[in-house]
């Protein structure tokens, strides 16, 4: 089976459609699916309606108005109605019972079901300008998306992270009009994939009612999807149920929070657009879908407790400032004999802690083995969830996902059969590669011609594709799954390309390869190891790399040929404006 792979809605303005990729069909087939038949009418050799027949007997006499009634099963709901009315409006009794309760629930139902406020959904248009990874002193070629998104309380615009990612411009349409207004991005939540607008324009704000917001909805209950699609530039509705309510990788940065699957299609172009409940309010962003030859129609949505989350924190701090994580990596203990051997009582429940971040703050306090029993008062069972619904259990990220980043949390853990509690302060997650670079252009550093840069997920998916989790090397890989930064300011620096000259003749080869340590020092990061050979006066500037390589330049000979590299390859400093500081 092929990989199941996630996909962001925001649509190219010059996107084609194509049948064959799941993300826009012909109009052929959006017809041949979209058709409903009525139910097959018995029909004799002549061509008219069979008479019913009671047993072996003669064909029972039918007057003239139930043939009537008979012949119009198949007619238009205001035919069939006029038809079926006496002249008080009643429904008469030849109306069988199942159909007259069956009328009487969808008016309920009708009744019940509010209409969502289309006009607050807007069309967002991005030009985005993006980094160059390979050449880190430019940027590459701009160009422009389309996608969707709803006016809040506030002056305020939601829509999806990687729709305003690497924004130069941003503008808004409102439905039905034919302007569109210049927008500024107020925060960015990389992690939950959301971003804030808002439009300095007073006009744009007119005769407009900004979304409430509802509460998490259960399962099977009804969703409405609008936004502006791929496939038409008028706004889209498309209606499902939730099917699944879990903890989900966000594609965006490969985070883990709460989310919602529902079966409504979720296109490129849907994606910063509300999904409405039956009640009208707003219960969600359209953000993610999957495409896979073995699924169909399986959207994602992010839920209100995530958006909330982002909002209240942009307020509470002025600035987006994510979503705390616990810095452990922890083992499900469900097999009886592990539990006895770290001394778990019958009646006790946990994950046993495997690593601790060593920039965690609760790193001082926790330690590999110990047991986590409890987080703020909620038990946690044997297989890491805790309780969430009626009827449904969640992992227990998602306690500590409810948290602000600086909020305080209790731990109950067992240490050698003793319950200890720990009162422990939540922080931002410090990846040693991080997933994102939060919009600022990469850094770089050259010398004799290497090419110096930090590893980010970015980067590598610059470097080998949507599939460099397969592709990259595998030492990287490792790094990228497995290994934790011992400090705050920790990066992993490799030498990304050697721009080719007669000072580093024989290293033409090295690409991406680890940089241990400059002159016998280790390499914390970038801005050390520029620091470091800057202000080197030793005879030769030695690099040991990763696969026990090495690389010796003469000092003097190396700065001076760097003057001439980036002359000739047009780059206007030596490194980037992050390092000069």
């Amino acid at each position: 089976m092929g990989d199941l792979k996630r996909k962001r809605g925001r649509k190219p303005k010059n996107a084609v459609a194509d049948s064959s990729d799941g993300a826009g069909t012909s109009s052929k087939a959006g017809l041949d699916d979209g058709v409903v038949s009525a139910s097959p009418v018995e029909t004799a050799t002549n061509g008219d309606p069979q008479t019913h027949r009671r047993g072996r007997g003669r064909p029972r006499k039918v007057g003239k108005h139930e043939e009537e009634i008979d012949r119009d099963i198949a007619a238009s709901p205001e035919r069939r109605g006029h038809r079926f009315t006496d002249h008080n409006g009643d429904v008469t009794t030849v109306l069988s019972g199942d159909l007259r309760h069956g009328a009487e629930l969808v008016a309920a139902a009708a009744a019940a079901k509010a209409v969502p406020s289309m006009d607050a959904v807007v069309k967002v248009f991005c030009v985005h300008t993006e980094p160059n990874f390979s050449l880190p002193w430019q940027r590459k070629r701009q160009y422009s998306s389309s996608s969707s998104g709803f006016i809040i309380g506030g002056r305020r615009v939601l829509t999806n992270a990687h729709s305003v990612e690497h924004h130069t411009q941003v503008k808004l349409k409102k439905r039905g009009s034919d302007t569109k207004y210049l927008a500024t991005v107020l925060s960015i939540g990389t992690e939950c994939d959301i971003a804030m607008l808002t439009v300095n324009d007073d006009e744009f704000w007119e005769g407009v009612s900004p979304l409430e917001f509802g509460d998490l909805p259960a399962l099977q209950d009804a969703v409405t999807v609008v936004g502006y699609p791929i496939g038409g530039d008028t706004i889209s509705v498309t209606s499902g149920v939730v099917s699944r309510i879990e903890i989900l990788s966000y594609v965006h940065v490969s985070t883990e929070l709460l989310g919602l699957q529902i079966d409504a299609a979720i296109n490129s172009g849907n994606s910063g657009g509300p999904a409405f409940s039956d009640k009208g309010k707003c219960v969600g962003i359209a953000f993610q879908s999957l495409k896979h030859e073995d699924a169909e129609n399986i959207g994602y949505v992010i839920p209100t407790p995530v958006i909330m989350h982002f909002i209240e924190d942009y307020e509470k701090n002025g600035a987006y400032t994510g979503f705390p994580i616990i810095g452990i990596e922890w083992q499900k203990m469900e097999n009886p004999d592990l539990r006895l051997s770290v001394g778990m009582a019958h009646n006790q429940k946990g994950v046993r802690i495997r690593r601790v971040e060593p920039t965690a703050p609760e790193s001082n306090v926790l330690k590999p083995s110990d047991v986590i029993l409890s987080f703020d008062g909620v038990d946690i069972a044997n297989d890491g969830t805790v309780p969430f619904r009626h009827g449904e259990r969640i992992g227990f990220s998602y306690l500590v996902s409810q948290k602000y980043t600086g909020d305080d949390a209790r731990v109950k853990v067992l240490r050698k059969s003793k319950i200890l509690e720990f009162k422990i302060k939540l922080n931002a997650h410090k990846r040693l590669i991080p997933a994102h670079i939060k919009g600022k252009p990469p850094s770089y550093y050259i010398v004799g011609g290497f090419v110096f840069s930090a590893v980010s997920v970015p980067y590598l998916r610059s470097e080998y594709g949507k599939d460099y989790e397969f592709d990259a090397p595998v030492k990287l890989l490792d790094k990228l799954l497995h290994a934790m930064a011992q400090s705050i300011d920790e990066q992993l620096v490799v030498v990304s390309q050697v721009l080719v000259a007669d000072i580093n003749i024989g290293y033409e080869e090295l690409v991406n390869t680890q940089v241990i340590a400059f002159n016998g020092k280790p390499v914390k990061n970038l801005k050390s190891l520029a620091n470091m050979v800057e202000a080197c006066k030793e005879e030769y500037l030695k690099f040991d790399l990763d696969y026990d390589q090495i690389v010796v330049l003469q000092t003097k000979n190396a700065k001076a040929a760097t003057s001439d590299i980036l002359a000739m390859h047009c780059i206007p400093s030596a490194m980037s404006d992050d390092l000069k500081t």
